[in-house]
């Protein structure tokens, strides 16, 4: 499916879905008794946002280490393998819905109602800001705790009220503290409205670092080899640029033509700076459009040369990257290289990427942007 079609089904059907499931979760409470406050099982959600895995991490871990709980996630199946690479959650811990077509994913919600009975889910912690889907799979899930952000007096889109942990969201605090926020609901000693009055410092979202082998390294230079024959790995210092943002957000994209001057003066600049293009298999078309342009030997189209789960060892012996405020940029977090990405209508101040990152953002008046429905 589109994203435009996701996004009609989400508003056209889930309002009215989300108002008919409150009632009738209103309805069990009266007759059901209250189970174990402990949380031993937490699914979190997060469909479509593959950088969001990596910054819900230090959420993860919180939730792990100070309730002693077992993590699970759902995601989109395309979007499985950002979870890869930190590995905080285990293969069979992780549940995937295709969206395929409004079958599929119905088919999918149906064994995913399924399977977090037969995992024994007491908890749900909702990632998501704007999805009333993710609100459905949160109230229907069968959970005793289910958390999530609530807009109470706020703008916000209508989301039912399935949550049984109503969280407030700070839009002047980073979105991983957000998300430790979450976990804090859980903790809390007595209710809260809202919860999590607390303070979140920044020692608390610092992410692990991965380190690959050098077997891992030499692997990758012989996949470099493979798109460029002159590469050698003692002369060539290694530029990544990665001009795309998916179709979710297109505003996010850098204009074309800015990134074919930028390369243009990268190659200029010194005869050993090598560009890869970086990007899927399906972005292959414009990184290719993007090397005629630029017209340079030494300015290369890398898309889908490696797996998401290969970026880290990619990041780890190149000398810097340009990207868009997209999943790269919150993947090499986990890694030293220094990355420079590029803002449009979101700000780094709430989305910014954990790691050696520079933020690059004109901050005009009108930003950030936001579209609701």
């Amino acid at each position: 499916m589109t994203v435009d079609t996701m996004r009609a089904i989400d508003r056209w059907l889930g309002i009215p879905l989300t108002f008919i499931f409150t009632w009738l979760l209103k309805l069990r409470q009266v007759y059901r008794k209250r189970q174990s406050t402990v949380s031993q099982r937490i699914l979190f959600i997060e469909l479509s946002e593959m950088g969001s895995t990596i910054l819900a991490n230090p959420a993860m871990e919180r939730a792990n280490r100070q309730l002693q709980a077992e993590i699970y996630f759902v995601i989109f199946n395309k979007n499985k393998a950002s979870l890869q690479l930190l590995n905080t959650v285990t293969e069979e811990h992780i549940f995937t819905l295709r969206e395929n077509n409004l079958l599929v994913l119905l088919i999918d919600t149906a064994k995913f109602l399924y399977w977090t009975r037969k995992k024994h889910i007491d908890t749900v912690i909702d990632l998501e800001l704007f999805s009333r889907f993710t609100a459905l799979l949160t109230g229907l899930s069968g959970a005793e705790r289910r958390v999530g952000f609530y807009s109470f007096h706020n703008e916000g889109l209508y989301r039912g009220e399935l949550l049984t942990h109503r969280v407030s969201y700070n839009p002047h605090m980073h979105i991983a503290k957000n998300f430790i926020a979450l976990v804090y609901a859980l903790e809390a000693k007595v209710e809260e409205i809202p919860y999590s009055k607390i303070h979140i410092p920044d020692k608390d979202i610092i992410l692990p670092t991965v380190h690959p082998t050098l077997q891992e390294q030499k692997r990758m230079q012989g996949i470099i080899s493979n798109r460029f024959q002159d590469y050698d790995p003692e002369y060539h210092k290694i530029v990544l640029i990665n001009p795309n943002a998916s179709g979710l957000l297109p505003q996010r994209r850098w204009m074309p033509e800015r990134y074919q001057e930028l390369a243009e003066r990268i190659v200029d600049q010194r005869k050993n700076l090598l560009i890869l293009i970086t990007g899927a298999s399906s972005e292959s078309e414009g990184a290719e459009l993007l090397c005629r342009r630029v017209r340079h030997h030494r300015c290369v189209n890398f898309t889908g040369a490696v797996t998401l789960v290969e970026l880290p060892v990619l990041y780890s012996i190149a000398l810097l990257m340009v990207t868009n405020d997209s999943g790269p940029g919150h993947f090499s977090a986990i890694t030293e290289l220094p990355t420079f990405v590029l803002f449009g209508p979101e700000t780094p101040a709430l989305y910014g990427s954990l790691g050696h990152s520079t933020p690059i953002y004109a901050g005009l008046a009108c930003s950030p942007l936001r579209q609701r429905s």
